[in-house]
């Protein structure tokens, strides 16, 4: 029996595409890899807390990069993006050598600040959560509003 709706492959894969075409619109994430090293694990053999950090901080340059914001720039003209904030949950322990991803996308963004929600997986379980708020600063390290050329689309959840 054929389904009610029955569309040509053609007109299916084009419906497809343009699903993923609106999701990548709509939702930008952007994915790292990294594998555990042994120096980055406590007695016990799991990831010391602190290092789920650089983790973190590693997975939001990459995002800063494929959004087209210009950290070096930034910095350069005496500006900066600093952490204001970590919110994060401890799921489940890594340990050496366990490869793991990170998902990176903006949650919020104001004027001044915004949100970038964050998660830790092995394989499809997920081992850390985080929400870090950011804040772009002058030189001073005072917030200010983030100059035009700095603020990006992909900085907005969408």
């Amino acid at each position: 029996m054929q389904p009610v709706y029955s569309f040509p492959f053609s007109m299916r894969l084009h419906i497809l595409r343009l699903l993923l075409i609106y999701a990548t619109v709509c939702i930008m994430v952007c994915t790292c890899t990294l594998r555990v090293r042994t120096y980055e694990c406590d007695s016990y053999g799991h990831v010391n807390n602190a290092n789920y950090l650089n983790y973190l901080e590693y997975a939001r340059y990459e995002l800063l990069k494929s959004i087209g914001f210009d950290y070096p720039a930034v910095i350069a003209a005496g500006y900066g993006v600093y952490v204001a904030r970590i919110e994060i949950d401890y799921k489940r322990p890594a340990k050496v050598d366990e490869d793991l991803i990170i998902h990176s996308s903006p949650l919020k963004k104001g004027a001044v600040s915004g949100i970038i929600a964050q998660t830790i997986l092995r394989g499809e379980e997920e081992i850390v959560r985080a929400k870090v708020t950011w804040a772009f600063v002058d030189s001073n390290g005072r917030p200010v509003k983030i100059p035009p050329q700095w603020d990006v689309p992909g900085l907005s959840p969408s």
